[in-house]
């Protein structure tokens, strides 16, 4: 980035909002880094920062609850570290184990979610895992900075000793002050220790009495502490023995150390990886509680979609998206608009989006962004007055616009709010449009805000430059913040007055002395606003009643569905019990065809009569089953259908079954077969008065 990139990003408020990215970090070396991010010129930085956090959001994905673990701050001990002969405290060395625990714990989370992810994967393998130091570390020394017993075989020995040592003073001098007579002795007194040694209360005329050594005396110097003469010997061996644990401690230290030593260049990169994971981390949650999706870096076009101002879409703000998209032939958008009507939050969050993307954070923009890689953002926003160096809001602008003048390409996004104000109208708006077709010129990309009305007249074909506005309600005289490109904005500055209750003598007096041709413009803008207000909410009661024809669409075949299904049911319910019926009378037929045998009746014709009543039931029931079974029906010229009513005697031509109507529907007719309601195709039914009767059977 340029000089003029770091003013540009403090009016942003860029860093307010590495501030709340940085809130997602885990370690103070990740936040920090955070905190460091600064837009990239290279395309191909900024689409290796971004695609690794993109990386880093897709591991994320099945790991809701994941964490970096805690990386201690190690740069204190790995700078002892780089001199020879040094010895790390055990307080450092508990740091750097720290760093192989963190390192151990992400380089089993990466083997386990970061396959097909090369950024990821190429991170892994800058984690510096050694598990038999570790193990090393971690038995030797605890996170408060203690040596453990179990450091050294010689060390538990030495201080199984001393707590031995320890206890025999201890047990000595309590029973030599119980021996003490009783004007000498402090009242509830008990063993102590002064300056290292132990040491019994004593008042002060009982010193000559017991002897030794005073290390100590009371506020008052009624009492002494003492060590008597048979402790001295007791406690010097106990002194030696600290000595020897001492030695021991150190030997451990230096141990640990020189093994640590030659590996101080892979824990620092290791360190620097963990960060690094720690900071992807950090923005891929950022994004995720933004809503951003990933922009497409590209060459020169500018598009951003469903756009949102950083902090306003954290903090869960009904913030109104915007879209704006530049053709390549579009440089400078001159927005205009009242006051109140978001054109500054706008300007900012154009800024953001850039700068955010070009430092690695997924911006809060949606799928379809496009971003160029700008090589230098200017911004001019906001009341910049100087009383220490004697400037004024108009002469603090013409010093930035003067940075902008100077520096700004082809390459350069400019954001400027209000330029010309703070002067002369007049002059005010001839600076204005010479600066905004001198940035058009340069080929900038620029967004500038205005309530200018020369400014809204510069747009025309060939001249790169677009109008704009934020929408404002003119009836209810609040805005919607709703941006629309093409078109520009009216100031409503009249109109609000007239909301606020100002004389109408005084607005009256105002609307003369307006520019013809300023409020021909306006005319003409609210006479559109008006009909865009009427069509667009046209197009809501279109919307809205498309999908309510589709709903109800959706429910009358969702319920002709379950008519249908309700059918089918009942219709195998139907045919079931006629199947059962059909057998029912089956066994029937035989029950008869057994009694006439019985009787002595049979011969020829009663088998062919048996055989027909038994296929009949039978063909009856597997039609029931499939109606498209059993004898296919003859085609309709053949056998065309009769004409029936209810009450008539028919029966069918296939099964020689006999019934009464009971209804006709169309062409298929409900008939009563000995009890037994069947819909059959009248086509398969005939009169009984027109068919011949079979003779019957006699004996053979």
């Amino acid at each position: 980035m340029t000089v003029a990139a770091g003013r540009s990003l403090q009016v942003l408020e860029f860093d307010r909002v590495l501030e709340y990215v940085a809130g997602f970090a885990a370690t103070a070396a990740g936040k920090e880094a955070v905190r460091a991010l600064r837009p990239a010129t290279d395309e191909h930085v900024v689409r290796a920062r971004l695609a690794a956090v993109a990386e880093t959001a897709r591991f994320l994905e099945t790991r809701s609850d994941w964490g970096l673990p805690v990386v201690p701050d190690v740069r204190v001990p790995l700078g002892r570290l780089s001199r020879d002969g040094s010895v790390l405290s055990a307080a450092g060395l508990a740091r750097l184990g720290g760093v192989l625990a963190a390192g151990a714990m992400v380089r089993r989370a990466l083997a386990e979610g970061a396959e097909g992810l090369p950024a990821l994967e190429a991170l892994a393998v800058r984690v510096l895992s050694d598990p038999p130091l570790q193990t090393s570390i971690e038995r030797s020394v605890d996170a408060g900075g203690e040596v453990l017993d179990g450091a050294s075989s010689e060390l538990r020995r030495l201080r199984s000793r001393l707590r031995g040592a320890h206890n025999r003073v201890v047990q000595h001098l309590e029973k030599l002050l119980d021996g003490v007579d009783e004007r000498y002795r402090v009242a509830e007194a008990s063993v102590t220790i002064r300056e290292g040694r132990y040491v019994i209360p004593l008042r002060r005329e009982g010193r000559r009495a017991v002897g030794g050594y005073v290390h100590d005396e009371s506020s008052s110097g009624a009492t002494v502490f003492v060590e008597p003469p048979s402790a001295i010997e007791r406690m010097n061996r106990v002194r030696e023995l600290e000595r020897a644990e001492g030695r021991e401690v150190e030997r451990v230290l230096r141990r640990l150390t020189d093994r640590c030593r030659p590996l101080a260049g892979d824990l620092a990169e290791s360190v620097s990886a963990l960060t690094a994971l720690d900071t992807r981390v950090a923005r891929a949650r950022a994004a995720e509680r933004w809503k951003g999706e990933l922009p497409e870096i590209s060459g020169g076009e500018c598009r951003i979609a469903n756009g949102r101002h950083p902090l306003l879409a954290a903090g869960g703000a009904s913030a109104v998206p915007f879209d704006i998209d530049l053709d390549s032939h579009e440089r400078v958008v001159v927005v205009t608009g009242p006051n109140t009507g978001g054109k500054t939050v706008f300007l900012k969050s154009v800024g953001l989006i850039a700068a955010l993307a070009q430092s690695g954070v997924v911006p809060p923009a949606g799928r379809g962004t496009r971003l160029p890689v700008f090589d230098a953002i200017f911004a001019d926003v906001g009341d910049e007055q100087s009383i220490a160096d004697s400037l004024s809001t108009f002469s603090a602008h013409l010093r930035n616009l003067q940075e902008v003048l100077r520096s700004a390409g082809p390459r350069s996004l400019v954001l400027v709010d209000e330029p010309g104000v703070g002067t002369d109208p007049k002059e005010g708006e001839a600076l204005a449009r010479a600066l905004v077709e001198t940035l058009a010129r340069r080929g900038c990309i620029a967004v500038v805000t205005s309530h200018m009305g020369v400014l809204k007249r510069l747009a025309a074909p060939g001249n790169a430059i677009v109008n704009a506005s934020l929408e404002f309600d003119g009836d209810r005289l609040a805005p919607t913040y709703r941006f629309a490109k093409g078109r520009p904005g009216r100031s409503y500055g009249l109109a609000i007055a007239r909301g606020l209750g100002f004389p109408k003598e005084v607005l009256d007096l105002a609307d003369g002395y307006r520019d013809r041709a300023e409020a021909r413009l306006d005319g003409l803008l609210e006479a559109l606003e008006r009909k865009e207000r009427k069509v667009s909410r046209l197009l809501a009661a279109l919307e809205s009643e498309r999908r309510r024809v589709a709903a109800m669409e959706g429910g009358l075949k969702a319920r002709a569905a379950a008519v249908r299904r309700s059918e089918q049911e009942h219709e195998d319910r139907a045919r079931k019990e006629v199947r059962r019926m059909l057998l029912e009378a089956r066994r029937e037929v035989e029950a008869a065809i057994d009694g006439l045998r019985d009787g002595a009746l049979g011969g020829p014709s009663l088998e062919r009569a048996a055989t027909k009543a038994r296929r009949s039931v039978e063909d009856a029931a597997r039609a029931l089953e499939d109606p498209a079974a059993g004898h296919p029906e003859a085609p309709a010229e053949q056998r065309p259908g009769v004409r029936l009513e209810p009450g008539a005697a028919v029966r069918m031509t296939d099964t020689g079954a006999r019934g009464t109507v009971s209804s006709v529907e169309g062409d298929r007719v409900v008939v009563v077969v000995r009890g037994v309601r069947m819909r059959v195709p009248s086509s398969r039914l005939a009169r009984a008065d027109e068919v011949e009767a079979s003779p019957a059977p006699g004996p053979e």
